[in-house]
C-alpha cells in the first residue's frame, strides 16, 4: 500500500511515521513537506519531497506526487505566524484546496484530511458542565479564534467536494481530534508559547497557574490518532469521526502536573490578559487560543471506535504527563518543525529572521 503524507514532518506526521515504521512493513510512504528533516528515525525510512503549498502551481506539481497512490493523508497546517492570519489560511485553507484538486487529478481513491475539534461551534452545557457532541454538532467554529475559523473553511471545502464528487474523485475522511498531545513536541510548545528568554527549566517553577475552572478539553495522543489514521486508510471509511481520551483534561489537572497552584479566574479575565500579552509582544500565543479553550466541546468517541475499531491507546492524563515532561526537557526530533528549542538559537531566529511573525516565506 502507497500512501502520500501531507505534512509529513510536524506533530502528527512525525507520530504517524513512527508508528508505520514500528507496525506495518506493508506501506510505502511518500513524505511531503516544507522542509525536510534530518535522515533519522523516524524520517528515514521514507521518500521525502519538498513541497510549499504556497507556492504556485502546487495543485500541478502535487498531482504528479499522487499519481499510483492509495491515499492521502493531509496533515498541512500552520500556526504561526500568528500576526498573520492570512499566511496561515494560504497553509491550511489554501494548502487543502491544492490537496483536493491534485487528488481529483490524480484519481487518488482515498483523502484523509485531520481537521480538529476547533472546527465545531461552542459545545453545549448541561447540569454537569460541558456535554459531549457526536460528528453531526455544527462545524462553524469559534468567531474569535482564527484558528477555529480556518478549521471551519476547511470543513465547508470538503463539503463542497463532497457534494461535487463522482465516480473518480476520492472518499474523504475526517479526523476531529482533540488537542494533541505527546512527548516528542516539547520544545515546539515552548518555541510557540514562552517568552524567548525562558529556559525550559523555568514552568516546572511556575508558582501559580491562573484558569479558570469552567477549563474541561478533550486531548488524545498523537500516536492514538496515527492509529486511527492507518485504521481509516485500512477500511476507507468515509465520513468524520470524533477522537478523544478519557477523562477530558481540566485546569487543574495542568496546574497538577506544574506542581502550580490553580487560581480561579473567569475565562474573560485570562482572555484579557492574553490581548495584552500579545499586543505587547510578550507572548505569541492571540486571546482566540483562550477562547477555544473554554468554548470546544467534549467529544463522543462511538462512530471511530465502532467504524474504525479504534481504542485510544494513552489516557488522556498519561498523555499530559508525558508532554509536561517532555516541555520540562525541551525534547525534539530531527524535523525543523519539532526542533529543539533554546534560548540561545531563540535569541539567535531573532537576531537573523527578526520575531517569529517575520519568517521567511520560503
Amino acid at each position: 500500500m502507497r500512501i502520500v503524507i501531507m505534512g509529513a514532518s510536524g506533530n502528527l506526521g512525525t507520530a504517524l511515521l513512527d508508528r508505520i515504521r514500528r507496525d506495518r512493513t506493508d506501506v510505502d510512504v511518500v513524505a511531503v513537506a516544507r522542509r525536510i528533516p534530518a535522515a533519522e528515525p523516524p524520517y528515514d525510512t521514507s521518500q521525502w519531497v519538498a513541497v510549499d503549498v504556497t507556492a504556485e502551481n502546487t495543485a500541478g506539481r502535487l498531482a504528479g506526487v499522487f499519481r499510483g497512490a492509495d491515499a492521502v493523508v493531509n496533515l498541512v497546517w500552520g500556526f504561526q505566524p500568528a500576526r498573520d492570519p492570512e499566511r496561515l489560511a494560504a497553509v491550511g485553507v489554501g494548502g487543502l484546496t491544492a490537496v483536493l484538486a491534485a487528488a481529483r487529478e490524480a484519481a487518488v481513491p482515498h483523502l484523509v484530511h485531520v481537521s480538529s475539534v476547533g472546527a465545531y461551534r461552542a459545545g453545549p452545557t448541561g447540569p454537569a458542565g460541558k456535554e459531549r457532541v457526536d460528528e453531526s454538532w455544527p462545524t462553524d467554529g469559534i468567531a474569535t479564534s482564527v484558528y477555529s475559523r480556518q478549521k471551519a473553511a476547511a470543513e465547508r471545502l470538503l463539503d463542497r467536494a463532497e457534494l461535487e464528487q463522482t465516480g473518480r474523485d476520492p472518499v474523504i475522511t475526517r479526523l476531529r481530534p482533540g488537542l494533541v498531545l505527546q512527548r516528542a513536541a516539547g520544545s515546539s510548545l515552548l518555541r510557540y508559547g514562552a517568552p524567548a528568554l525562558l529556559p525550559s527549566w523555568a514552568p516546572a517553577l511556575l508558582p501559580v497557574l491562573p484558569v479558570g475552572r469552567s477549563l474541561n478539553v478533550p486531548v488524545v495522543h498523537a500516536d492514538d490518532v496515527a492509529a486511527a489514521l492507518l485504521a481509516a486508510v485500512d477500511r476507507r471509511a468515509a465520513g468524520p469521526f470524533n477522537l478523544a481520551s478519557d477523562p477530558p483534561i481540566t485546569g487543574v489537572d495542568i496546574a497538577d502536573r506544574l506542581r502550580a497552584w490553580s487560581v480561579d479566574l473567569p475565562p474573560w479575565a485570562i482572555g484579557r490578559a492574553a490581548r495584552l500579552a500579545f499586543a505587547a509582544r510578550v507572548s505569541r500565543i492571540d486571546a482566540g487560543w483562550i477562547d477555544l479553550a473554554y468554548a470546544v466541546p467534549l467529544l463522543d468517541t462511538t462512530r471511530a471506535r465502532e467504524l474504525l475499531g479504534w481504542e485510544p491507546g494513552y489516557g488522556s492524563l498519561d498523555a499530559l504527563d508525558e508532554t509536561v515532561a517532555g516541555v520540562r526537557a525541551a525534547d525534539a526530533t530531527g524535523s525543523p518543525v519539532l526542533r529543539r528549542r533554546t534560548v540561545l538559537n531563540q535569541l539567535t531566529d531573532r537576531l537573523a529572521d527578526g520575531p517569529i511573525t517575520r519568517r521567511r516565506v520560503s
